[in-house]
């Protein structure tokens, strides 16, 4: 076949098909028009999953009737003059292509006036081609109509899905922007019903509660941070709120809605040994930074961006993240005596023992907190409350004494905490000295046999054993000796743990375990180096655990995710009792 040009109406809808996927990114591209366009007031209106028909109004600035048959012109746009532009965009749209692509395989109704003008325009459009033209008299604003998508390419239109999971799809858009811009009030409605509206108040903790539900964003913390001349901001969930997938995370840049697995990454590393195994964290964060510094324009859909500095990005969502945890992460309370563990808030330690006194919760709504205190102003060793240890019971739980009431402390959860963050110091530490970490020869070296497979692994990550404190050398064809251990494995005051069995415990987690190789060795160590439920412990050992986890940066969880306490506080106590 010859080489010719492809006749326009076949280009048309080649580029449709690349801009336009399904509905809803015709309903993400028109809704980003009409917040590009000024809007405060936005409404969607969707039939069928949005095949049937895609409504989008707002009460934007509209177009003048004299450019009307322009904006469906190819590449014609408002919002971008010259090249120079294109490297720092700030428009949500700019390439001009949404309402050629979206027009050329549907039926497309605009009805339109500019605020100066007292007469607006309403045009249809078939295929791409304006089959009427009239004059409209209603509000300023634009009002897009897309009817029967994919009516005259069945070839696309026999990929969708079902109208359920086209409405989904969606709803996500609009639940998206809806997070982006809390100051707009949106209106989504699906055959005909109220989905969704927001009051454009201005407050994302509002919006929050309206998408995810109020018992989601109670348990939501507020997150707000500059690094580096990156600001995030946004909304993090306490390390109890979690979910077994990565819907719950969600990112702007500059206010636009992305798709980004290095943002993804930097939040979940930020709660690295706070969530149990296949768990992962909700996330709504806005990251600010010079648009000269992003490219939005590497994908048709603009659903990804490319970052000149990407590892600043994710150091600064990282930290920022991690800094939030650390501050207000709260203790988990026990709400009744037959009630499952919830979470509360934090106390300060009060000479007197006098309730503290509390302020507004980080949503701004009323929180059943416990107390909440400004963190910011806790030194370290202050972000657990002044504990008095009591006792002991079952040898696993430490009772101790608050000022807020009870907490019920976990002995081995506590120390894997101090552990984990004393060998990550010392890894840190020798890592910058150039200088071994600290390791335990034995008097007896331990023999260990290892399976084939075992042993290829061991000879793997001999070196990051060795970063650990293992010194391990070949000791037949499927043994090996192992000749010292990290000391914290014998140190402590606890009992001599089994390097053999801490060893086979280690390559079996390791190989297995989502973390990172050295990260999951690293768990692994520390667990078996941790103080065993069924210990008993002395009032002294008692209060020397307590105080070291109070020094911890991450005092709240394990690094397997498991809480350190639990709280019950003196006023449940007091209705448990009768006494109020």
């Amino acid at each position: 076949m010859p080489i010719h040009v492809l006749p326009p109406e076949v280009a048309a809808k080649i580029a449709a098909g690349e801009v336009v996927e399904r509905p809803a990114s015709a309903a993400k591209e028109l809704l980003e028009n009409a917040i590009d366009a000024g809007a405060t007031d936005i409404r969607l209106e969707i039939r069928q999953g949005g095949k049937r028909l895609i409504r989008v109004s707002d009460n934007g600035c509209g177009i003048p009737a004299a450019e009307v048959e322009l904006a469906f012109a190819r590449h014609a746009t408002s919002k971008l003059a010259a090249a120079e532009e294109l490297d720092r965009i700030r428009t949500l749209g700019f390439r001009g292509e949404a309402l050629a692509s979206i027009a050329a395989v549907s039926h497309f109704t605009m009805s339109t006036r500019a605020a100066s003008e007292e007469v607006g325009v309403r045009v249809r459009l078939e295929g791409g081609a304006i089959v009427h033209r009239e004059g409209y008299g209603g509000p300023a604003g634009t009002t897009v109509a897309v009817e029967n998508l994919y009516y005259n390419t069945p070839a696309r239109s026999k990929f969708l899905r079902a109208d359920s999971t086209e409405m989904a799809r969606i709803a996500e858009v609009v639940t998206s922007y809806a997070l982006a811009y809390p100051e707009l009030r949106f209106t989504l409605l699906k055959d005909d019903r109220l989905a969704l509206q927001t009051t454009g108040s201005g407050q994302l903790a509002d919006v929050l509660a309206q998408v995810h539900g109020l018992e989601v964003a109670r348990r939501m913390l507020a997150c707000q941070e500059t690094v580096d001349e990156i600001a995030v901001a946004g909304y993090i969930s306490a390390p109890e709120l979690n979910r077994s997938d990565r819907g719950g995370l969600m990112f702007f840049v500059n206010r636009r809605w992305v798709q980004d697995r290095s943002l993804s990454f930097a939040v979940e590393e930020a709660y690295r040994g706070l969530l149990l195994k296949d768990r992962h964290p909700w996330a709504v964060l806005d990251i600010r930074l010079d648009p000269g510094e992003v490219d939005v324009n590497i994908h048709p859909t603009k659903r990804e961006v490319r970052f000149s500095d990407a590892r600043r990005v994710f150091s600064a969502v990282q930290r920022a993240v991690r800094h939030t945890l650390q501050a207000d992460a709260p203790i988990p309370t026990v709400a009744s005596a037959a009630a499952p563990v919830t979470w509360g808030g934090w106390e300060r330690a009060a000479a007197s023992y006098a309730p503290p006194r509390p302020h507004p919760g980080q949503l701004g709504l009323e929180l059943q907190r416990t107390a909440d205190v400004e963190v910011s102003d806790l030194r370290p060793a202050e972000r657990l409350p002044m504990l008095r240890v009591v006792g002991q019971i079952a040898q696993t739980y430490i009772i101790a004494e608050g000022p807020g009431g009870m907490y019920l402390i976990d002995q081995h959860a506590a120390h894997e905490r101090i552990v984990y963050e004393r060998m990550m110091g010392q890894r840190v530490a020798a890592a910058q000295s150039a200088a071994p970490v600290a390791s335990q020869p034995l008097l007896d070296p331990a023999v260990v046999e290892l399976t084939l497979a075992q042993g290829q692994e061991l000879e793997e990550h001999l070196a990051d054993l060795a970063a650990l404190g293992f010194d391990i050398v070949p000791f037949g064809p499927s043994a090996y000796r192992i000749q010292a251990v990290p000391v914290s494995l014998l140190g402590g005051g606890l009992p001599a743990g089994d390097p053999a069995a801490a060893l086979r415990e280690i390559l079996a987690e390791a190989e297995g375990s989502d973390r990172p190789w050295d990260e999951a060795a690293l768990i692994t160590l520390v667990c078996h180096s941790a103080v065993r439920a069924g210990q008993t412990l002395s009032p002294d050992e008692m209060r020397d655990l307590v105080r070291q986890l109070e020094q911890t940066d991450t005092p709240h969880s394990c690094p397997h995710g498991r809480p350190t306490m639990i709280h019950l506080s003196a006023s449940q106590l007091e209705r448990e009792f009768g006494r109020r």
